[in-house]
């Protein structure tokens, strides 16, 4: 089970979609439209709101009618204001209140939507937020799930025609080496535990942590087929079910030893925890100090024989014993 595969009782869901039209392209709603109905639910409610009068919103009206979609005409009665967002929270509100829906789904990549999405998951519905990539993370991080709505079209062509880089992925999405360290984390609590961390978990558990976490902002379909390809884990079946491992954990002795090799090559100041953190990232990507039983990156350079920290303003160092050896 992957990440973007949904539970069938939640097939049996029913979701408000309410889209800020004046935030919106025409080119988006097939794609809205299916990845809701075949992900997450039906959709009970359909509604965008703006300023259908203007002749900029005229590309809306054959889609509109297409996908079965309410306008909610919205006059900007001042300048510089967006009666739209208005109207779509009070909406969301009253629909909220009607007690008919178990979710919603905002499209928007407006930040000023954060507090409804936040407000709607205090209600205990299930919230989906869809938009751009430029979309701030403060409204990807207030929903159970975040799409973006490039990964929503065609990703083999852009609109002038030219290839795209299927594996590019959008400037706001989580970066390839940070979640290879979160799933790194997950395997490594599990296994402290004495438990393999199923595929399905561990895909639910990177969209409980980042909501905007999507294998298809790295070029990929499914979360299997992204560990697969993926040097640091395993993916192996047992039974019926799939599970993924870390590859060989580097010894802890190892680790010492690039550690102080790069501590020692810093010179007499020592160098920065996070520095350090990133170089041993960058030579072990699938390093995390919990596979070694310390729950934070400092308890570990602790640990580290003639290590010792010290701070220099908000900044922390770590320098050796000029004898240290490992």
């Amino acid at each position: 089970m992957d990440s973007e595969t949904i539970s069938r009782d939640m097939m049996d869901r029913n979701f408000a979609l309410l889209i800020d039209g004046d935030n919106v392209s025409p080119k988006y709603i097939s794609g809205i439209i299916e990845e809701m109905t075949t992900k997450y639910g039906n959709l009970s409610y359909r509604r965008i709101y703006g300023d259908f009068t203007k002749t900029s919103k005229n590309s809306w009206k054959d889609v509109l009618l297409d996908n079965s979609i309410t306008p909610i005409q919205q006059y900007n009665n001042t300048v510089g204001k967006n009666s739209s967002d208005s109207a779509l929270i009070i909406d969301a509100m009253d629909i909220l209140y009607s007690g008919k829906v178990d979710g919603f789904c905002i499209v928007s990549s407006d930040s000023d939507f954060t507090r409804l999405a936040s407000r709607l998951r205090e209600s205990r519905m299930f919230v989906v937020v869809m938009g751009e990539d430029k979309t701030p993370r403060s409204i990807r991080m207030a929903c159970d799930k975040f799409v973006t709505l490039e990964n929503l079209i065609d990703q083999d062509e852009s609109d002038s025609g030219k290839k795209k880089d299927s594996k590019k992925k959008p400037a706001a999405a989580l970066t390839r080496a940070f979640v290879n360290t979160v799933i790194s984390d997950i395997i490594a609590d599990n296994d402290n535990n004495g438990r393999a961390t199923h595929l399905g978990e561990l895909g639910s558990k990177l969209v409980a942590i980042y909501p905007d976490f999507d294998t298809r902002n790295y070029g990929y379909s499914s979360l299997s087929r992204m560990i697969e390809e993926t040097k640091e884990f395993n993916l192996y079946k047992n039974a019926n079910a799939y599970y993924v491992s870390l590859k060989e954990v580097t010894t802890k002795k190892d680790v010492y030893a690039l550690a102080v090799k790069l501590i020692r090559d810093a010179g007499k100041k020592g160098l920065d925890i996070g520095e350090l953190s990133n170089r041993i990232h960058a030579e072990i990507p699938s390093f995390t100090p919990k596979a070694y039983g310390y729950s934070q990156f400092q308890k570990f350079v602790s640990s580290i024989p003639g290590a010792t920290m010290y701070a220099e303003g908000n900044t922390k160092w770590v320098v050796l014993e000029e004898t240290v050896s490992v």
